[in-house]
């Protein structure tokens, strides 16, 4: 009897510590944001940008005790760049019900392969990048933290035209859509400028190695300064080669240039460049500093104005979960599309086509350093 009994007890404690601890499993409660971009090959900078920014956010809701009862994780997802890779992870991630957002992809047309399902799913979808006038049009799940590429590139022209003081002006653009939407873009604002006349416009391969024909012409045209439309590893190589030839040559492009790659890749051959970002590094507010020295201690580097946008991003989709106490994607989305957050890229909120409204400033590479000029 008295074994009989000790076995009774010991079994009722054994139950009473399973129940306990499966009750206290079952009390934590998953919410997780996704993120997919480039993370490997040539672009990798800019989709680990956007993995590391969304960590840190994550990270720092988590070290508060999560949003909304919920604990935060991240999943990240590799689409190499590519329009089918980008279709095949949106069906992934759709599946899984714990996830409440997706950031992502890079480049639009990447991009624009996704969304469809997204947008079919029910997803919060926010890209810290795309800038295709068409990308926010998949539907109402789907919001840019950028902005289109006409208001980015109406600061480019500014730039060109107030800081270099350039009148003739050519045009280099990669054979992508985004690329070509963008020229077309750009060949509009540079007209409507006063100041400025389009003189030519050259096409090449993204990420070409050799621009020895588009340069030959733009020096034959005669031009003052180029507008690059292009990721870095078009604008770096065309930089060298074609102030190898004529240093002075003025040169602009887009908010992708402001990365810390772009001075180690470039050297001298970028200096005097003009862009436009809506974030910048060297702000002392309080929550910019703390983003920027926390994403240096997790990259290696300062972050970019994309990786920034990123950074923002999660913010929104996880006050979105604090806010509804839900990881519901319908009332997630009609939080987000409402929100007025005050983010390291200042104060977003989204228009009624999901597109932030923002205020780009100009910077200009000197001395090997990002500086506002305008």
């Amino acid at each position: 009897m008295k074994r009989r009994g000790i076995f009774l007890a010991l079994s009722i404690l054994v139950f009473a510590l399973i129940f306990v601890t499966g009750a206290g499993a079952a009390e934590e409660k998953i919410a997780k944001i996704a993120v997919y971009g480039p993370m490997t090959g040539e672009h990798a900078e800019y989709g680990l940008g956007f993995r590391y920014a969304t960590e840190l956010q994550v990270e720092k809701w988590n070290k508060q005790g999560g949003a909304g009862g919920y604990k935060l994780e991240v999943v990240v997802f590799d689409d190499k760049n590519n329009g089918e890779e980008a279709a095949t992870i949106a069906e992934r991630v759709v599946e899984d019900l714990d996830v409440v957002g997706i950031i992502g992809s890079y480049v639009s047309g990447v991009s624009m392969a996704a969304t469809p399902t997204f947008q079919e799913a029910g997803l919060v979808n926010i890209s810290a990048s795309a800038s295709h006038p068409d990308f926010t049009s998949a539907g109402d799940y789907i919001f840019r933290n950028n902005t289109v590429i006409s208001v980015e590139g109406a600061s480019t022209v500014r730039g060109v035209d107030k800081v270099l003081g350039a009148k003739k002006i050519g045009l280099l653009s990669i054979m992508t859509d985004w690329g070509r939407a963008t020229a077309a873009i750009m060949t509009k604002l540079i007209e409507d400028n006063p100041n400025l006349t389009l003189v030519i416009h050259e096409e090449c391969t993204d990420g070409s190695d050799d621009y020895s024909t588009p340069i030959a012409n733009f020096k034959a045209a005669g031009v003052d300064a180029v507008i690059i439309v292009g990721m870095h590893n078009t604008f770096v190589p065309f930089a060298r080669q074609y102030r190898q030839q004529d240093p002075k040559i003025g040169l602009a492009a887009f908010a992708n240039l402001y990365d810390d790659q772009v001075l180690k890749l470039g050297g001298e051959y970028v200096e005097n460049t003009v862009f436009p970002v809506a974030y910048f590094n060297e702000s002392d507010e309080p929550n910019i500093v703390e983003f920027r020295d926390a994403f240096h201690a997790r990259a290696g580097k300062n972050p970019s104005s994309l990786s920034a946008q990123a950074y923002d991003a999660a913010g929104m989709i996880c006050e979105a979960i604090e806010k509804t106490k839900s990881n519901d994607r319908a009332k997630i989305r009609d939080y987000v599309a409402n929100i007025n957050y005050d983010g390291v890229g200042g104060e977003i909120k989204f228009d009624s086509r999901g597109e932030a409204q923002k205020v780009f400033m100009v910077l200009q590479i000197k001395d090997g350093k990002f500086v506002k000029v305008d």
